[in-house]
């Protein structure tokens, strides 16, 4: 049986197919959101009906009638005086609160959500059913960034992985996120590297660095790699870090970790970004072309077996043929994977 089209990934251990299928494109209907407009009286915050007693339909129109987002105004009123704080719809109001209590554990981390977020709901339950429905999205869409990173990890033959931390003396924070991220995307576009990194804050100081994987060809690093032996506040013990002459005058401080292709490192790596996007919530910082399948036809001869739900997925023998558009163009390798078309 012929297979293609199909997308090919590597899960860090063997090849896994997705054979092409075809279903029509429904438009998905637009969930409607039900604004919440939060205000702060005297007696604290609270929400802003339409039929409040104290500010009829058409004052409340008046007030956000030219009113943005987060802009602030106060509102007097015969009764008592009403600052107007932000329109947020619900979902919004969720995401503020989770980011809120990040550092808490879960069970902890949705009391104080429903506890706040109770005075926006008629009842407990309704309430706890909001909650816990958007704890279940933020974990569908923690395991599809996983996944997606996973994938584009494997096949992007990282070859360091890299700290760089900025000078007081060279940078203030501002400068050095916007410096850094200059620079690395001339370092893509003009030396073909590739990497994918995450922004970090020291615990004890809070100062902020990048951690990330990189992807640099042999002599495209500006300036030379020199060994320094410090002492790691971590680790309490002496090391030898290798740091890059460039970044360092450039920014403050690099390191430099060589990864091996047959150790552990990428997957110790790998885990160490993992750890951020789980437990505070950062975003990862992707170059361009870094993908997470490439296009190749399938052999039936190359197919180990079916896997995955309902057998949608083909596990392939670590020799299979890549073929573009029938043509063979080699046993995959990452010579021959360069050449094949690749998606996302």
């Amino acid at each position: 049986m012929y297979f293609g089209e199909s997308k090919v990934y590597f899960d860090g251990s063997h090849y896994i197919a997705i054979p092409h299928t075809t279903r029509p494109n429904l438009r998905r209907t637009k969930k409607y959101e039900e604004i919440v407009n939060v205000v702060e009286t005297e007696e604290g915050v609270e929400i802003l009906k339409v039929d409040a007693p104290s500010i009829s339909q058409n004052e409340e129109n008046e007030i956000f009638e030219n009113l943005d987002k987060n802009e602030e105004k106060s509102v007097k009123n015969s009764e008592k005086t009403v600052k107007i704080v932000k329109k947020l719809t619900k979902k919004e109001i969720f995401e503020e609160l989770y980011a809120k209590y990040i550092d808490l554990k879960k069970a902890k981390r949705k009391k104080k959500i429903i506890d706040e977020m109770l005075k926006y709901f008629e009842d407990y339950d309704s309430c706890f059913r909001f909650v816990m429905n958007n704890f279940e999205r933020k974990q569908r869409n923690l395991i599809c960034r996983r996944i997606r990173m996973t994938r584009k990890a494997n096949l992007a033959n990282f070859n360091y992985f890299c700290t760089f931390t900025y000078d007081d003396n060279k940078h203030t924070e501002y400068s050095f996120k916007k410096g850094l991220k200059t620079c690395l995307r001339n370092m893509c576009y003009r030396k073909n590297w590739k990497y994918m990194g995450v922004w970090e804050r020291a615990p004890q100081t809070n100062r902020l660095h990048f951690h990330g994987l990189f992807s640099i060809p042999e002599n495209s690093l500006s300036g030379g790699i020199i060994e320094v032996r410090d002492y790691d506040t971590k680790a309490h013990k002496m090391r030898t870090t290798y740091q890059s002459t460039f970044f360092n005058n450039k920014f403050g401080r690099s390191d430099f970790e060589l990864i091996d292709e047959d150790d552990r490192r990428l997957g110790n790596a790998l885990a160490y970004l993992m750890k951020y996007i789980e437990k505070t919530g950062e975003k990862i910082v992707y170059s361009k072309g870094l993908p997470q399948y490439f296009i190749s036809d399938i052999l039936d001869e190359d197919i180990v077996c079916r896997i995955g739900q309902e057998d949608k997925k083909l596990l392939l023998f670590d020799d299979f043929h890549c073929l573009d558009e029938g043509e063979i163009i080699g046993q995959v390798c990452p010579e021959t994977i360069e050449k094949m078309r690749k998606c996302n």
